[in-house]
């Protein structure tokens, strides 16, 4: 570890679970707070249906595609 700290290699280690590392968090955070947030649904099909229209809304207002989209029920 010394040798590559002195090559100006330095490893840092994260969190088993860092949020705001990951991308997807950010437009999840963005779709509860704005798309869907003070919305009530009947059942989870509904809030499931919400979720999909608002996040392939926000692809194409960002110009990004969104390829799959996988929802999992109990």
């Amino acid at each position: 570890m010394q040798q590559w700290q002195s090559q100006g290699l330095y490893l840092f280690f994260l969190p088993p679970y860092s949020s705001e590392m990951n991308p997807i968090e950010a437009q999840w955070h963005q779709l509860k707070t704005h798309e869907i947030a003070g919305r009530i649904f009947d059942n989870e099909y509904d809030l499931a249906n919400a979720i999909i229209d608002s996040l392939e809304h926000r692809s194409q207002q960002g110009g990004w595609s969104l390829d799959r989209l996988t929802l999992k029920s109990a």
